[in-house]
């Protein structure tokens, strides 16, 4: 695994990005901004399994006087997204929000541009320049490949802040195409200081989009890139943190909460291994500590994983085997597999 990128930290709220600090996990809320209520309800359920920044959208100055109510409501940093029309982002800014994401390029004249910049400063707010490939200008370099016009399109952006004295930039470069993001990200890193914000964009609902986001920001954390994720999903946002947290897990970058060894099951497996993983995993969604957990289902692999695991079991027929940090505790019936497990998970 490649050393981290090193990128000037920012600070989203009381979140830092960039740095040395962790990899932070972020997602959108799909409600109607306007909706004051429903969306801090959204909000809260995604503090609930630990989003660590929100990012609404803002269409129009209804949903941008909303942001004031929303930010009282909830108790991690907020973003206002914005499109085209600078007094959003004014207004967005008044509200008291922590980060903007829009592209300078695309509201206005150039004393507008001046104008949410400053708005900008005075707050210490940061800009996120955000890059999809489904949106690029048409007047590029005849000749680049579609990583190099989002490339191309970012730096323009960037350009235009830097214009300014202002610094508090941080970049994403999204494409549904996996290797054209990858592609895009490796090539502006060079070309910047600035923190990243990763992801694969619209990349569907969860059984095909987690599959597809992993391949994407596993591949570029392991090459050292990306300050922030987002796993985009077309699904309840809760769904885009879960997923994310699991792939900095995977790559050992962040701990939290379980991880659940289970095996994929073959003909010596002699229980119902598939209902009791899930059994659980539904279990394993109420505890937040870090804890491995092993569920093994025949005596090949079983003891070996299980042993490895803070609790674990490895199952035959009609019975398994509890162990726990690695020591045979005891065997239990399979009516017990679950609440057995649970219980050690409890006393860790």
């Amino acid at each position: 695994m490649n050393p981290r990128r090193r990128s000037i930290p920012i600070n989203i709220g009381n979140v830092t990005i960039g740095g040395d600090a962790p990899v932070v996990v972020q997602s959108m809320t799909n409600t109607d901004t306007r909706d004051i209520m429903s969306t801090i309800n959204q909000v809260k359920e995604m503090e609930e399994c630990d989003c660590e920044i929100i990012r609404v959208a803002v269409p129009d100055m209804q949903a941008a006087e909303a942001l004031k109510a929303i930010k009282k409501g909830i108790s991690i940093p907020l973003i206002a997204d914005i499109h085209f029309d600078y007094r959003l982002a004014l207004a967005s800014l008044e509200a008291g929000v922590d980060g903007l994401r829009l592209n300078p390029g695309n509201i206005g004249e150039p004393e507008n541009v001046k104008a949410v910049v400053k708005a900008a400063a005075e707050r210490s707010v940061p800009i996120r320049i955000g890059v999809n490939a489904g949106s690029l200008s048409k007047k590029a370099a005849p000749g680049l490949t579609v990583p190099q016009r989002m490339v191309e399109a970012a730096m323009e952006h960037i350009e235009i802040l830097e214009s300014l004295d202002f610094g508090l930039i941080k970049v994403s470069l999204k494409a549904f195409d996996v290797p054209t993001t990858i592609e895009a990200y490796q090539e502006i890193v060079e070309k910047i200081p600035y923190p990243l914000h990763i992801g694969i964009t619209e990349a569907g609902p969860p059984r095909t989009g987690v599959i597809r986001s992993a391949v994407g920001i596993s591949t570029l954390l392991y090459l050292g890139i990306g300050d922030t994720i987002r796993v985009s999903l077309t699904a309840h946002p809760r769904e885009e943190v879960i997923a994310g947290y699991e792939i900095l897990k995977s790559l050992n970058l962040r701990q939290h909460g379980p991880v659940l060894v289970s095996c994929p099951t073959c003909g010596r497996t002699e229980v119902e291994l598939v209902k009791i993983a899930e059994a659980v995993e539904k279990e394993l969604m109420k505890v937040k500590k870090p804890v491995k957990v092993a569920v093994m289902g025949c005596i090949v692999n079983g003891p070996g994983e299980a042993k490895d695991a803070d609790v674990g079991i490895a199952c035959g027929k009609g019975k398994a085997v509890l162990f726990r940090k690695g020591e045979q505790i005891r065997a239990i019936e399979e009516k017990d597999f679950v609440k057995a497990l649970m219980e050690e998970v409890e006393k860790l």
